[in-house]
């Protein structure tokens, strides 16, 4: 069903332009028909088949990764769910794309891309480091049969093979937020498709398909569900591309649970708004810590010179709400101040209503290989929804005595 006021044969990345309204009603447009005014929940783990040839029929279409057809029964939870196909809806529209896919999680969406490349005889993958530690320590690994190229952003061309499956980048990358001209990867990928993660910048401040990206992949947990209460994955992609994970997923077991669907759809309403508030939090910090004197030096997008290649603007619609910041000091430095915070919880992930902060060469990046993991003296801070003053003041108890009082909006 069409999204409200596009009409029914516009450009899915269209769509993009308009994330308040798509947030608030993707994934809804049937409700009012329904006579309910928020999603339902289908908890079924089976659902009745009418007799046997209909059934199997619909059978092999959901498992092989085919979309529900008039007549069709639903099988099996994990070959197709209502509630879990409106957050996909919905991600599908903030993101552009025509079509998404729900996992039980990042690294599950994640496993799924790699597997569907390796299944299609091209398990060579074309990477760009930083890269979310999981995902690095994947890739090196090979696990699920891949083999990765590790790659500069002007090698990308350089380095792509008969065998190449995939391109896989983040940006802003997890942690240090360097940034990628999208539209130069895709140009050296040439016919290879792009993956993008972007967890960091989420749909309200970048759509990857715009710049030609064929998967966009979120760790749902973050941004997307917003509230720390729920663990999902998401693939925004094309319909060929939809068909292959969905069959991965049928055939993995890789499913996201309704209810934690329903929770991520939920989040998803907010997400433009909390975005925003944290990105505005997140520039007054970083200019804060740019000038503390115990710390050596801030990566943040919206920092002077942290933006050579002029994305902001272009590419990405603000900064975000993501900030790293070294310690003077070096390891010793950054572990004190990290575990001296108060209001900031020290703990991994991201994306919440609340303010969390960690040491990436000891979590998040522990398995990545020594020459790529992040210097030792770098924490990392995920910006919340607090007051941008109690934030600063946590910070500089927790770093020592800062350069002053931080001004917000004409007070101190």
């Amino acid at each position: 069903m069409p999204t409200p006021h596009t009409r029914p044969d516009a450009d899915p990345a269209d769509r993009a332009g308009r994330p308040d309204t798509l947030a608030v009603h993707g994934g809804r447009e049937d409700l009012t028909g329904l006579g309910v005014h928020v999603p339902p929940i289908d908890l079924s783990t089976t659902n009745p088949v009418p007799d046997v040839d209909a059934g199997g029929a619909s059978y092999e279409n959901l498992a092989t990764g085919g979309r529900p057809g008039p007549g069709d029964t639903l099988v099996y939870q994990r070959l197709w769910n209502p509630t879990v196909a409106r957050a996909e809806e919905a991600v599908a529209a903030l993101e552009g794309c025509e079509e998404a896919v729900a996992f039980a999680s990042g690294m599950a969406a994640l496993a799924a891309c790699l597997l569907a490349a390796v299944s299609a005889g091209t398990p060579h993958v074309v990477a760009v480091r930083p890269l979310y530690g999981g995902t690095d320590h994947l890739l090196d690994h090979g696990l699920l049969g891949t083999t990765v190229t590790w790659a500069d952003a002007g090698t990308i061309g350089d380095a792509i093979t008969s065998e190449t499956g995939l391109v896989l980048v983040e940006t802003p990358a997890n942690p240090t937020l360097e940034l990628l001209d999208l539209e130069d990867v895709v140009r050296q990928a040439g016919g290879v498709p792009v993956l993008v993660d972007n967890t960091f910048a989420t749909p309200v401040l970048q759509q990857p398909r715009r710049q030609g990206a064929t998967l966009v992949m979120h760790s749902a947990t973050k941004y997307l569900g917003g509230h720390g209460d729920v663990i999902a994955g998401m693939v925004a992609t094309t319909p060929d591309w939809a068909r292959r994970l969905r069959s991965v997923r049928a055939l993995t077991g890789g499913l996201v649970h309704p209810l934690s669907a329903y929770l991520l759809h939920r989040g998803l309403q907010t997400l433009p708004v909390r975005v925003r508030a944290q990105q505005e939090s997140a520039h007054v910090i970083a200019e804060h810590l740019a000038g503390h004197p115990a710390v050596e030096r801030v990566h943040y997008p919206g920092l002077p010179g942290q933006d050579p290649l002029g994305l902001l603007g272009r590419q990405l619609a603000g900064p975000g709400a993501m900030v790293a910041f070294a310690v003077r000091g070096g390891y010793d430095a950054a572990a004190a101040a990290v575990s001296r915070t108060r209001l900031i919880t020290h703990a991994v992930s991201l994306g919440g209503v609340d303010s969390l902060i960690q040491h990436p060469a000891s979590l998040t990046h522990r398995p990545v290989a020594a020459e790529a993991r992040p210097h030792a003296d770098v924490l990392r801070l995920s910006v919340g929804l607090e007051d941008v003053r109690d934030l600063v003041a946590d910070l500089d108890a927790a770093l020592g005595s800062g350069p002053g009082s931080v001004q917000v909006a004409g007070q101190i």
